[in-house]
């Protein structure tokens, strides 16, 4: 089961994509994780993508969709994957397919988790990160025992600007902008199912299951 995994910010795509990993034995691969990786073991595309990185530019679809190529060659991938992240926009989507069809392994399924753009600034601007541990918390969600301090450290909770409403409603604008476009891509090719990402998660869980088996 080759799967993508489409989402606005806020859409639980990361636990939506933990929960299919857990049910199908398939890996979770997340762009950011494989470039690290590269750069780590200072691999040629690796060493390609942090040219770009280090003069502050954006690394080519190329390289991108390279390093995502080679990951997808794996061993672990044979029964299947679920990109996250990843492609971010159509002609990302267009070379990865290029790719795919090389290596005569399409994707099966695209699946795009839809959330009210109201209901995802609430679950963005609830959230609160400890000071001095890192620790994620949600107002409504996943609240400290005593507002405003952290329940591992003591230390104090704060919202990262990123979270805040302007900054949402901005992530949220450019995500429509760039990724987007590919609900139309995907759907022109018959691979799209849409999914009601909002409720309880072992519900939303079964909706991408019966889309999947459909």
């Amino acid at each position: 089961m080759r799967i993508i995994l489409l989402g606005p910010p806020g859409a639980g795509k990361g636990t939506q994509a933990k929960d299919l990993v857990t049910k199908y034995g398939i890996p979770q691969i997340s762009t950011g994780d494989i470039l690290r990786k590269n750069l780590a073991d200072k691999t040629p595309l690796g060493l390609e993508a942090k040219k770009y990185m280090d003069k502050g530019e954006l690394v080519p679809d190329s390289v991108v969709v390279g390093i995502v190529r080679d990951r997808l060659k794996e061993s672990d991938c044979k029964k299947g994957y679920i990109l996250d992240g990843f492609p971010r926009t159509v002609p990302q989507a267009e070379a990865l397919d290029a790719a795919l069809a090389e290596m005569k392994t399409p994707i099966d399924k695209v699946l795009s988790i839809e959330v009210p753009d109201s209901e995802l600034v609430k679950r963005l601007g609830g959230r609160r990160t400890c000071r001095s541990c890192q620790a994620g918390y949600h107002v409504m969600f996943k609240p400290s025992k005593k507002e405003g301090v952290c329940d591992s450290c003591g230390g104090e909770l704060y919202q990262r600007d990123d979270d805040k409403e302007e900054a949402i409603k901005n992530r949220l604008k450019v995500y429509m902008a760039s990724t987007a476009p590919l609900i139309g891509y995907y759907k022109n090719k018959g691979m799209l199912a849409t999914i009601d990402g909002v409720g309880d998660m072992k519900v939303i869980l079964d909706r991408m299951v019966k889309a999947l088996k459909g």
